[in-house]
């Protein structure tokens, strides 16, 4: 299929995060090389700190949080983009009353999250 919408696709609670829902939108049986999610967390919800083994390139849809990446620190909001390398720590802490939703893109490769302290 090439058209579908969003409220045919199943939401499935994040368990290693906090109030955190995730949407398959692409997944490997549709996109041959790369997979869309979105992403919904919920306000005073997190995931807490992680790697993977692939990518994450993303978009910022709706609210405001903290995204470390790494050593750094960034504050995110609706029309931002991040990039995340494959094996690099990171995070994310919402910041105010809104949920912070966004799209994100990942290689449709083998994926192992690990979670970090």
């Amino acid at each position: 299929m090439y058209v579908k919408n969003i409220s045919e696709v199943p939401r499935e609670e994040v368990t290693a995060g906090s109030k955190t829902i995730r949407q398959v939108l692409i997944g490997p049986g549709e996109g041959p090389n790369f997979a869309m999610r979105r992403f919904v967390i919920q306000p005073g919800g997190n995931m807490p700190p992680h790697t993977n083994t692939v990518e994450h390139e993303q978009y910022v849809l709706n609210g405001r949080a903290r995204v470390g990446i790494g050593d750094q620190i960034y504050e995110v909001e609706k029309n931002d983009v991040v990039f995340i390398p494959a094996g690099i720590r990171h995070w994310y802490e919402t910041i105010g009353e809104k949920p912070f939703e966004f799209l994100c893109m990942v290689p449709n490769q083998p994926d192992k999250l690990e979670v970090v302290k």
